[in-house]
């Protein structure tokens, strides 16, 4: 039998810490508490963690320098949790490489929803109705039972949860328009937000990984008004190929 996901909550308020906690284990996870980012460092060197829900609001180091941190030497899917509404806390949260936010305050059902929307696309987790196997467009292999994106020298490219996400929605979709509203259900699975930008973060990111010229992307284009198109035809590969 799987042990149930580990979940490590990073929240320096006790009040919202305990109610979180038990939201979180009458849903059957495991779970770990933080005050810092001092407590979580040793909670992740110590235990195999499975998802991070990171405060934005710290003493000491905050949360996206957390996030931050974290990523340089991890993939665990992080969900960044922020008593500010602003569309640039969001933004900045996924440009340091978090998988998802949520504002505070936060029902325990779209908490749950979320975190089982983010393990579902986590590394080594696979997706129902996904197809494992592998890809090749211009000069990269996408690696989807692996999760990883290879250049031409066979060197990993280090991409987040929502970045990998994102790319395979856009390989195995190619040369269609998609929306962000698409975009965001395809790869975060969950309803989009009406004035949500953050799919515009991840495909800057994207871009700055794998295009040849930034200023001049020709394996993502902006088709203004529409959203976006993912220009190559990817070759499906098989093991060995």
């Amino acid at each position: 039998m799987n042990e149930a996901p580990h979940i490590l909550l990073v929240e320096d308020h006790r009040e919202i810490r305990d109610l979180v906690q038990r939201v979180l284990q009458r849903e059957g996870f495991r779970v770990s508490l933080a005050a810092d980012g001092r407590a979580m460092r040793k909670l992740l060197a110590d235990n195999r963690i499975d998802l991070i829900l990171l405060d934005l609001m710290l003493p000491g180091e905050d949360g996206l320098s957390l996030c931050r941190s974290v990523r340089t030497e991890s993939r665990v899917p992080i969900i960044m949790l922020t008593a500010k509404g602003e569309e640039v806390d969001r933004v900045i949260g996924l440009e340091m490489g978090a998988d998802d936010y949520l504002p505070k305050p936060f029902g325990s059902r779209e908490l749950i929803a979320r975190i089982r929307a983010v393990l579902r696309r986590a590394p080594f987790v696979s997706e129902p109705g996904r197809q494992a196997g592998r890809y090749r467009f211009d000069r990269w292999v996408l690696d989807v039972e692996r999760r990883e994106l290879l250049g031409e020298d066979g060197v990993s490219v280090p991409l987040s949860s929502g970045e990998f996400d994102l790319l395979l929605v856009l390989v195995e979709r190619p040369q269609r328009v998609l929306s962000r509203e698409q975009l965001l259900d395809l790869a975060r699975g969950r309803n989009a937000a009406p004035l949500d930008r953050s799919i515009d973060t991840q495909i800057s990111r994207l871009r700055r990984k794998i295009e040849r010229d930034v200023s001049e992307p020709q394996l993502i284009k902006t088709i203004w008004g529409s959203g976006y198109m993912f220009t190559p035809a990817a070759e499906p590969l098989r093991r060995g190929d």
